[in-house]
């Protein structure tokens, strides 16, 4: 069985993420799948891509087990999320459950995105000594503004569904038992929308949100990659295999 299944069915294209074992952990193979999935360009049929996950959490971010720490380790992951960014047609995503870390990024890369209530999102990197990319900063500054950016990033702290519904960082939430429903219903509006309207659009929103990636920032990149290298870093992550408060050194 795949780790990213992609299907498409009608006006949709499908694709779930399918590692629920490993609460949908993301490893080298579902990033390049997940990647593919979104480079492939839709056909006439299609009207939208619909992103969801397999098992109760939607995401629980990179698998540190399996983590690359240096700079050519991240982009990938940031090629990925680029691909679902660009692709010409409205990306909805549907969080049943926890989306953490680079969970919390696939969801905020989908244009529009239906949670449950019981989900929770966040960005917990600055927890275990690691930080994340001018990228991944940049669309989370992009939708939230710089005052909840700050509080997502520095606290690193989960927050409910309903929180990021009330700051405008996702479109819909549902009840679990509404999740389904409230899902169709959207599907069903953009399937029925205008095909070269929903292009359109989609493209003209793209472009007005790219300025930022013309900002010098690679002292910043070199900056983050000393973090992502650091022993804060691997004693953050030990620390969290081993179920323990991290020990991390004054500097």
């Amino acid at each position: 069985m795949a780790v990213i299944e992609t299907e498409v069915c009608g006006p949709i294209r499908h694709v779930k993420l399918n590692r629920p074992e490993k609460r949908n952990a993301l490893n080298p193979e579902m990033i390049r799948l997940l990647k593919e999935a979104f480079e492939k360009p839709p056909g006439p049929g299609e009207r939208l891509a619909l992103v969801e996950a397999e098992g109760p959490v939607f995401c629980s971010g990179i698998d540190l087990k399996e983590r690359d720490a240096s700079a050519a380790g991240i982009k990938p992951f940031e090629e990925a999320l680029h691909a679902m960014e660009i692709f010409p047609l409205p990306v909805v995503g549907v969080v049943q459950g926890h989306a953490i870390a680079g969970g919390n990024e696939i969801a905020l890369h989908c244009d529009l995105v239906v949670a449950s209530r019981a989900a929770k999102f966040g960005m917990s990197p600055v927890q275990i000594g690691l930080a994340p990319s001018w990228f991944l900063c940049k669309k989370l500054m992009e939708i939230a503004g710089p005052v909840a950016t700050k509080k997502i990033l520095l606290l690193g702290e989960p927050s409910p569904a309903q929180t990021f519904f009330d700051m405008g960082l996702i479109s819909h939430i549902a009840d679990p038992e509404d999740l389904a429903a409230t899902r169709d219903q959207i599907v069903d509006r953009l399937s029925r929308n205008a095909p070269m309207s929903l292009k359109a659009i989609k493209a003209v929103l793209t472009r007005q949100l790219t300025y930022r990636d013309h900002i010098e920032h690679a002292d910043l990149d070199k900056q983050l990659g000393i973090v992502r290298e650091s022993e804060d870093a691997k004693e953050g992550i030990r620390a969290l295999f081993e179920k323990r408060p991290p020990n991390f050194q004054e500097r």
